[in-house]
């Protein structure tokens, strides 16, 4: 396997591995032995912790930014709305570890900048403010649309990490064409 494929390997370890302990409590020992390196060969890849988790997190962030993209592309308006909202929930459901990253990042920033790390929170609120940008300019550049659109987003990953099934009560009101189908 080339570095490269190898780094790869890692983010997707990563992911597994910080969504279910996240930041403090995942220890690159645990990422290296799922994927079959030794500790000293995971610090050629990546400088530190941090970076492997900033590269997880920034994977989950581009996975959902092309997510959006695809869904939305050729569409407008609520067309458009409709389409992003259910490939975000079949990314979800897909693939659990992204929601449970995307928790772990939250959770993960508030300690960081809570402690005074500033530089995790800053380079994680960039890659939010991407998704923003890219959400912002598929809803036609509406404040409202796109502030709607992602507090929904975060209401659906609220209801998917707390384990709501399909069909519950918590899940009324959302469009029916975009409901959790699993």
């Amino acid at each position: 396997m080339s570095a490269e494929e190898r780094r790869e390997s890692v983010i997707r370890a990563a992911i597994a591995e910080f969504s279910r302990g996240g930041y403090d409590g995942t220890s690159t020992e645990v990422i290296a032995r799922r994927v079959g390196v030794s500790q000293p060969y995971l610090f050629r890849l990546f400088p530190n912790k941090q970076a492997m988790f900033l590269a997880a997190v920034e994977r989950c962030f581009t996975d959902t930014r092309r997510v959006f993209a695809e869904a939305a592309e050729g569409l407008e308006g609520d067309a458009a709305v409709k389409a992003m909202a259910a490939a975000y929930q079949r990314l979800i459901v897909d693939d659990p570890d992204k929601i449970q990253m995307q928790m772990q990042t939250y959770a993960a920033v508030a300690s960081a900048d809570a402690s005074g790390e500033k530089e995790l929170g800053d380079a994680v609120r960039a890659a939010w403010l991407g998704l923003w940008d890219d959400v912002h300019l598929a809803l036609g550049a509406d404040p409202g649309e796109t502030t709607t659109f992602l507090a929904y987003g975060m209401l659906v990953n609220t209801l998917a990490s707390l384990g709501f099934p399909a069909g519950h009560r918590v899940w009324s009101g959302f469009y029916d064409e975009v409901r959790p189908t699993t």
